[in-house]
């Protein structure tokens, strides 16, 4: 039973966590392209620049709606941490202690500062910079992340050599 609470617990990591990873970092870049070619543009004659914001306009749509459906999605990847971690007897070992603050920190990030940039830039309503702050948060979010994993991989104290 270890081994497999084990398995859905890694596979969903992969297959949740990494979506969220990939589209909250390709939000950022996408929103300076959006805006560049945004409504404001006053060259009527080149209708490239409207088809490039309508692009940009939908796949940032698209982007933010992935991190919003992965990262509820998400939320299976600490249940079944915790389930392998209460099988394997290790729920009070340090580096799972970390692994966890980690993670609610993440967690606390996504929710807290990066989807609510997304959606005040979505809704046109973010001020200047908040592209480059929503980067850092996107940034500070996938560290977390990559830190838990090296976490996860390395268990300090294991015994099992790797």
């Amino acid at each position: 039973m270890t081994k497999f609470l084990l398995a859905v617990h890694v596979i969903a990591a992969i297959l949740a966590i990494g979506p969220v990873a990939v589209a909250a970092s390709m939000f950022p870049p996408v929103a300076r392209r959006a805006a560049a070619a945004g409504p404001g543009s006053t060259d009527a004659t080149d209708a490239t620049d409207a088809t490039d914001a309508t692009d940009a306009t939908a796949s940032l749509h698209l982007l933010h709606r992935i991190c919003r459906v992965y990262a509820v999605v998400g939320v299976v990847v600490p249940v079944f941490g915790f389930a392998t971690a209460s099988r394997m007897g290790v729920l009070g070992s340090p580096w799972l202690i970390v692994s966890i603050a980690l993670t609610a920190l993440a967690a606390v990030v996504l929710g807290a500062l990066v989807l609510p940039a997304q959606s005040a830039l979505l809704e046109g309503s973010a001020g200047p910079g908040r592209s480059a702050r929503l980067a850092m948060a996107t940034g500070l979010f996938n560290l977390l992340w990559a830190a838990v994993t090296v976490l996860m991989i390395v268990r300090p104290g294991s015994t099992t050599g790797a």
